[in-house]
């Protein structure tokens, strides 16, 4: 695959790790991925451009009027297209059910309400439920940090204990060895660094680092609560005088709820320059969930990181 064939060459120089991960992806098979619900032109572009890196093999579910404009900008044999009618509901329950019975591999949101889809995900008679909950991981490449940075949950659980917060760490971790890091280290974020009993998440955070030494996570190294600062910054850690593997150099950011998540996300993104990959875990097959917002290349990217999670979980 050469540099041309990048989505969004500029992006390419400005995110090299996320470009690399891109690559990494189109070296393996496609894979069958249910595009549903595509409505708008930026989803369908970006699997066909995901596509056309070798990274997916997708599969359009939707209706009769949007295969018709799809045909009418591309070439009718470039796509397969399963017409579901024109509830979303609709095309959600076809691409779960061939997910479930082995036809698809991957699941990508379209134009859809995210509701909508795990709805069907969730639905006890599709096969698709896990044994744990569902959480999403944003990787993050941003240009003033020194690797790829996980976030999560920062979509999927509006309000967490820390039972579904364990959840997000373990299949945080489980993601990060995917892309080759054995041992992440883990920063449990919250308003302070100290334990408050007035706030949950610092209480939460002290039980997911008591968990995290007990090896609940592997070999992952948990901390917290720290402050997003001294997570981030080790210089900040050392001025507050807290001794810290982590501090400076986390692979992974626990956020204490979806705001908190939400606003760093997209700070991350609109602030910090930064471009991400994401998806869901904790279902049967990986899903992507995009926003209307997101960029050609972070749709791109987040169909490869789903191909690395496939193929290293298979």
């Amino acid at each position: 695959m050469t540099e041309a064939a990048m989505p969004a060459g500029a992006e390419s120089a400005l995110h090299p790790r996320l470009t690399a991960l891109i690559a990494a992806a189109g070296a393996l098979p496609p894979v069958v991925t249910a595009v549903v619900f595509p409505g708008d032109a930026m989803a369908i572009d970006a699997a066909l451009m995901a596509a056309r890196l070798g990274i997916v093999d997708p599969v359009f579910y939707g209706s009769a009027a949007a295969r018709d404009a799809l045909s009418a900008a591309h070439t009718p044999s470039a796509f397969r297209w399963i017409e579901t009618g024109v509830s979303p509901r609709a095309a959600a329950a076809a691409a779960v059910a061939d997910a479930a019975a082995g036809r698809v591999a991957i699941l990508m949101k379209g134009s859809l309400h995210t509701d909508e889809l795990l709805g069907a995900v969730l639905a006890r008679d599709t096969g698709l439920r896990g044994a744990t909950r569902l959480t999403h991981t944003f990787v993050f490449d941003l240009p003033r940090y020194h690797k790829l940075l996980a976030i999560t949950d920062a979509v999927v659980n509006i309000a967490p204990d820390v039972h579904t917060k364990a959840h997000s760490i373990a299949h945080a971790v489980e993601l990060m060895a995917h892309l080759g890091v054995v041992s992440p280290k883990v920063a449990v974020i919250a308003a302070v660094e100290t334990v408050h009993p007035s706030i949950n998440a610092t209480v939460d955070a002290q039980t997911l680092a008591e968990w995290g030494r007990a090896g609940r996570f592997g070999s992952a190294t948990v901390e917290g609560p720290l402050g997003f600062d001294n997570a981030i910054s080790a210089q900040a850690a050392a001025i507050k005088g807290i001794a810290s593997a982590v501090a400076g150099d986390p692979d992974i950011l626990l956020v204490p709820e979806l705001n908190a998540g939400n606003m760093l996300y997209k700070s991350f993104i609109y602030m910090g320059g930064g471009e991400c990959a994401g998806i869901v875990q904790g279902a049967k097959v990986p899903i992507v969930l995009t926003s209307r917002a997101d960029s050609l290349f972070s749709r791109v990217a987040s169909c490869a990181l789903s191909r690395i999670a496939l193929s290293k979980s298979a």
